[in-house]
């Protein structure tokens, strides 16, 4: 009970802290300025995290504030981002809801009939219950693959846990921006759009995977160190310096995200994970444009190498984190606790 008294004291906390940033843009003006009186708030929500212990609230609360958000309040301060709304109106519960939460609101657009119709049919196809009813059923299987590690190949047992944690990772924004949805009576952009079905590694880091940390690295880092960059190195090279770039940053900060998970020193092999996709993606984008549509690898063949690159080059630098911080080990004796905790509260009443 007490670690649930420390979720509701660091999100009360967010909320109060949200509210201070959503009045000092009505009063302060974008720039350097109003940076200067967020940064306090950026700091905090660095530090909060740090008071949660149980894997399950740490490291979401890490994810919503310590990295989406403090990055949408630098954006904000510079009058960029999800935060600063077209419309100067924007009011306090969606600027809450959208700086909390990894949401994205959808723009309304009048798209023809036909495509209306498709779009309707996709967006249902992605969203369905049955969808999530079948992912949650896997989870609900593989939450305890680790109590029979011992009678599965190991190889076998870190497949699994990488399929555990993409439909915990998906299943844990999809309750979100559930909530956020009900709260605010909006659409909301999908977070993942298949990310198996991905046919190259630009397809995968940009359209596919974790949509919602793509547009806001682009604003936040790609888009300034592009500008920067061209004025130094040209327009070519300042691509592949962003591209490079924005991979560094997103490494430094799963770096930061495993740490408040363990509270172990940074290995570095995350952001070479990261700095690894992001020279091969520059790579693969400099051989589309040699080739210009004049030789294209089939789709199933493209898919394939893909999603195998993606996870071999995982197996070798990002799972070893996740077992040096006993993520998967602490999760499951966390599930455990979970479910005898409503069993005794079934029998006692």
């Amino acid at each position: 009970m007490n670690e649930i008294f420390n979720l509701i004291k660091v999100w009360f906390l967010v909320f109060a802290s949200v509210c201070y940033c959503y009045a000092i843009g009505k009063v302060v003006p974008k720039g350097t300025r109003r940076l200067l009186f967020l940064l306090p708030i950026v700091c905090l929500f660095l530090y909060l995290p740090l008071h949660l212990f149980v894997i399950h609230f740490r490291g979401p609360t890490a994810f919503f504030i310590a990295w989406l958000a403090n990055f949408k309040l630098v954006l904000f301060a510079f009058g960029k981002g999800p935060l600063s709304s077209d419309n100067p109106s924007i009011s306090l519960a969606r600027f809450v809801a959208v700086a909390c939460l990894p949401i994205k609101i959808q723009h309304q657009v009048n798209p023809s009939p036909k495509s209306h119709i498709h779009g309707q049919k996709l967006e249902y196809r992605k969203n369905s219950s049955l969808n999530y009813g079948v992912k949650a059923l896997v989870l609900a299987i593989l939450v305890n693959v680790h109590d029979y590690s011992d009678y599965i190949h190991p190889k076998v047992v870190s497949l699994l846990y990488v399929i555990c944690l993409y439909i915990q990772l998906e299943i844990l924004l999809a309750i979100a921006a559930a909530t956020a949805k009900v709260l605010l009576g909006s659409e909301l952009e999908p977070q993942f759009n298949e990310p198996y079905l991905s046919t190259s590694l630009q397809d995968f880091w940009g359209r596919r995977w974790n949509i919602m940390v793509s547009s806001i690295l682009r604003p936040a880092v790609y888009e300034p160190t592009r500008n920067i960059a061209s004025g130094l190195v040209g327009r070519k090279w300042a691509q592949i310096l962003a591209v490079v770039g924005t991979f560094f940053v997103s490494g430094i900060m799963h770096e930061l995200m495993f740490f408040y998970l363990g509270r172990d020193k940074p290995t570095m092999e995350l952001t070479c994970f990261f700095l690894l996709h992001g020279l091969c993606l520059t790579v693969e984008n400099v051989l589309k444009k040699h080739f210009s549509g004049r030789w294209k690898l089939p789709t199933p063949i493209s898919g394939l190498l893909t999603i195998g690159f993606v996870m071999l080059t995982g197996y070798w630098l990002f799972l070893p984190s996740l077992y040096s911080s006993k993520v998967f080990e602490r999760a499951s004796a966390e599930y455990a606790q979970l479910v005898t905790f409503i069993e005794n509260s079934v029998h006692r009443y």
